[in-house]
């Protein structure tokens, strides 16, 4: 009689001859490559509109002034945009975040007014902002009210505190705008300086996102809350510092935008910006549930609406028509990332 231990294992199944070695088939490969590379499906919507606007329109599209009006468009939200994915991936939003884009030059622009000298006006102004993230990302987990009233409430505060200072009068000149100083120039009087500035926040929240310690506690912040929370993550200091980053980098290209333009408007809300801002994070592939988001296709989004608004003011369409095409855009790539979020289930559950 033969024991257990003594009997052979059984031989490992083998692999089915028509599986070994085999590829699959070059569709099933491109749709892997959108699935796990988001910002690859915005990076083709734009291109597709791009050459259509570019026939369409000839030189009157392809021209520096048109380009730098699209890169004008795309500069602020995408400056929000991409602040805005630290948020979204931990499941919070930044409803403010517009009208600290234009309450920051505020700030500037009075204490260099009474006197501060621009370089620490500047500094002081952004520290303020960065005073705002916190408040907000600390209401929000200290007293537990949601991000969307937290900071609903302080989008109407910023802009009744800019009213009031300004008593409605326009605020002009911004200090450094109309000068032809190098600082001036990099601080946004140089035609492409906001869109360079904006590039350069975008790469740096990138690799924060990706690479750093603190952008993969935000991941699994975003993704598992309970699991991040029982595995040490500090969730609450999480989400404040996203809050303060998000404020700081939509200040600092707010300062950039108000030099470039060299004028305020106390009666411009903020409210439009973060909607198009979290627009474009949609069409880049962040998902507004939490867990997943990509910097990159921010900005990508970002681009995409500013190349939309441009392409339909050269071909002489009415801009009514422009909120319309962003709304179907919005959608179509909301489905899209659903559709992907559930192709990607099914290919892990195999």
């Amino acid at each position: 009689m033969t024991s257990a231990a003594s009997q052979p294992a059984p031989a490992p199944a083998s692999t089915p001859p028509e599986q070994e070695g085999r590829t699959p088939p070059l569709p099933i490969r491109i749709l892997r490559v959108f699935l796990y590379q988001r910002e690859l499906t915005p990076v083709v919507i734009l291109i597709g509109l791009f050459i259509y606007f570019a026939v369409s329109g000839g030189s009157n599209f392809t021209g520096s002034d048109s380009l730098s009006s699209a890169a004008g468009f795309a500069g602020p939200i995408g400056a929000i945009a991409v602040g805005q994915v630290l948020l979204l991936v931990l499941a919070e939003i930044d409803l403010s975040a517009g009208q600290i884009f234009l309450f920051c030059p505020w700030v500037e622009f009075w204490l260099h007014n009474s006197g501060v000298p621009v370089v620490f006006a500047i500094l002081i102004a952004l520290a303020v902002v960065c005073f705002v993230g916190a408040v907000n990302g600390l209401i929000t987990v200290l007293l537990n009210v949601p991000s969307f009233v937290t900071t609903l409430a302080m989008n109407f505060i910023l802009f009744g505190i800019v009213l009031v200072g300004s008593q409605e009068a326009a605020a002009s000149p911004i200090p450094l705008s109309g000068q032809s100083s190098t600082i001036s120039s990099i601080m946004g009087n140089s035609s492409w300086a906001e869109i360079i500035w904006v590039l350069v926040v975008t790469g740096i929240l990138a690799f924060m996102l990706t690479q750093t310690r603190f952008g993969m506690r935000i991941i699994s912040t975003g993704g598992n809350l309970l699991g991040a929370a029982e595995a040490g993550v500090p969730i609450r200091r999480v989400k404040v510092w996203a809050f303060v980053i998000s404020a700081f980098f939509a200040g600092l290209i707010g300062i950039v935008d108000a030099v470039k333009y060299g004028t305020l408007d106390p009666g411009n809300e903020g409210v439009a910006y973060i909607l198009y801002a979290v627009g474009a994070c949609v069409i880049g592939g962040t998902a507004l549930t939490g867990g997943r988001g990509t910097v990159a296709g921010a900005f990508i989004g970002a681009i995409l609406l500013g190349v939309l608004e441009d392409g339909l003011t050269v071909l002489g369409v009415s801009t009514d028509w422009f909120y319309i095409w962003v709304g179907v855009v919005i959608v179509l790539a909301m489905a899209l990332n659903v559709q992907f979020d559930r192709l990607v289930a099914k290919s892990r559950a195999r």
